[in-house]
């Protein structure tokens, strides 16, 4: 072996005993996660337990036939999820070109001249058919860290894909469930116009046989009108509700087909509690630890610059070296290139300090990730818990209002009461009819957001 050879391998042996940190794969760093999701009740951590309500299929959870149809329609047609689809593609491809940096690179370049000195001389013809190669022996490991690097890319991609699904599976329920509510709103309002046309009806009637003044009839006449507002405001928010559920299903603006609130079912008990790891179950969550692997290979590829980078270059050509060889003969050469950067006006340097802050603010960023994800859980259990103990307490002011409209209005009649006790009494009814709804609607949004919130749809 030559002697440049042997201090060529001497000095790359010496150098990668030095640099192990450059060859080191990504380890999850210590995060904060204990208390991250308060019990609504008692103010403790709630991720015990085995079932895990987040890993439910959504089909398991949304079970409304019409509500799956809309679903598989928006997975199948949403452009953010089909560009999130072609996001991973472009990851993959990336990924196949750091893959082959490990390979060498081969040109073929065929080059020929004819050279005639004169009308009496014989044209003199030359050619040479080469084959270069180059190949970038990763000695201190540049190319492992791309490579690396871009693994954790196209895993983003693909958590990015499923946190996109999740949000669209539950943006649709959400849209599904808001045209339910005001489904039943309207049946509400539509309801209370009848209410409140009988009773102007009467009190035209009651002042006909001189028992009500005219102020009674307008009165009366006015509540029936505010009724009439109230129906029309819902049924523009009908329409607007479909025109945005329409937009996620990728088709132009349209009726929705479906079915009642009253007959909707979703999973209620986490008597249980929650069991769930949420650095591995939310796929934003885990898109931001990636991130903060990608940056630990960007910082190791940044150490490497420090280091030589060696380069062979073999070359073999079919010549005749012009014209002076015929037929042609195989030449073969091979060159070796060391590169050690001694100054690079602190640019290495440099560079490394921002990928090691890059590290950091990725870490940073994951960390309140993980903080975020435990509030929204949270956040939906206390949701959940308040508008199922409202819902209790709004069925019995319902009842009970309902009876006082009974009585006011059978009262009146008996010239026992005043018409603005019939007035408020109705109106103190819709009232608390269409807020009983609303917390109808509330709870079932927080078990959606609470399915979100633990990652899941995305099965």
């Amino acid at each position: 072996m030559k002697k440049t050879n042997i201090i060529i391998i001497a000095f790359a042996a010496l150098s990668l005993t030095g640099c192990k940190s450059l060859y080191g794969n990504y380890e999850r760093p210590e995060v904060k996660t204990d208390g991250i999701v308060r019990d609504p009740v008692n103010d403790h951590a709630t991720l015990e337990g085995a079932n895990d309500f987040g890993n439910l299929p959504w089909r398991s959870v949304f079970t409304d036939p019409q509500l799956q149809t809309l679903i598989e329609k928006a997975l199948d047609n949403n452009p953010d999820l089909l560009n999130a689809a072609l996001n991973i593609d472009i990851a993959e491809q990336q990924l196949k070109t750091s893959k082959l940096a490990f390979l060498p690179s081969v040109a073929f370049a065929p080059t020929g001249t004819i050279s005639h000195f004169g009308s009496h001389t014989e044209a003199t013809r030359s050619y040479t058919l080469p084959i270069t190669a180059s190949w970038n022996a990763d000695l201190f490991g540049k190319l492992r860290s791309a490579k690396k690097a871009a693994q954790m890319s196209l895993i983003q991609m693909q958590d990015y894909k499923v946190t996109v699904q999740t949000n669209l599976v539950c943006n649709i329920a959400n849209l599904y469930y808001t045209l339910l509510m005001l489904d039943r709103q309207n049946e509400i309002v539509a309801n209370m116009q009848n209410l409140t046309k009988d009773t102007w009806d009467m009190m035209k009637l009651q002042m006909e046989l001189g028992r009500a003044r005219s102020t009674s009839v307008q009165s009366a006449e006015a509540a029936y009108y505010r009724v009439q507002t109230q129906a029309a405001d819902i049924k523009r928010q009908i329409r607007e509700t479909e025109n945005t559920l329409s937009l996620l299903l990728g088709e132009p603006a349209q009726a929705i087909a479906r079915g009642s609130l009253d007959k909707q079912s979703l999973p209620t008990n986490f008597s249980g509690g929650i069991g769930v790891e949420l650095l591995s179950n939310r796929a934003d969550v885990h898109a931001k630890e990636m991130a903060l692997a990608q940056c630990f290979y960007m910082v190791q590829n940044a150490r490497a610059q420090f280091y030589p980078s060696l380069n062979i270059s073999p070359t073999g050509a079919w010549t005749n070296s012009n014209g002076m060889v015929n037929p042609g003969k195989l030449l073969l050469t091979a060159v070796a290139s060391l590169t050690q950067p001694i100054f690079a006006q602190g640019k290495l340097r440099a560079n490394l300090r921002v990928s090691e802050d890059q590290y950091k603010q990725a870490y940073n960023t994951w960390q309140n990730s993980i903080l975020t994800a435990g509030s929204e859980v949270s956040n939906a259990l206390v949701a959940y818990n308040a508008a199922d103990e409202k819902n209790k307490l709004e069925q019995q002011q319902v009842d009970i209002l309902k009876k006082n409209v009974e009585h006011t209005e059978l009262l009146y009649k008996q010239s026992s009461s005043s018409y603005l006790e019939v007035i408020t009494a109705q109106q103190n009814l819709l009232n608390a009819q269409i807020s009983q709804i609303q917390d109808q609607f509330t709870k079932l949004q927080s078990i959606v957001s609470l399915y979100s919130a633990l990652g899941g749809g995305s099965k």
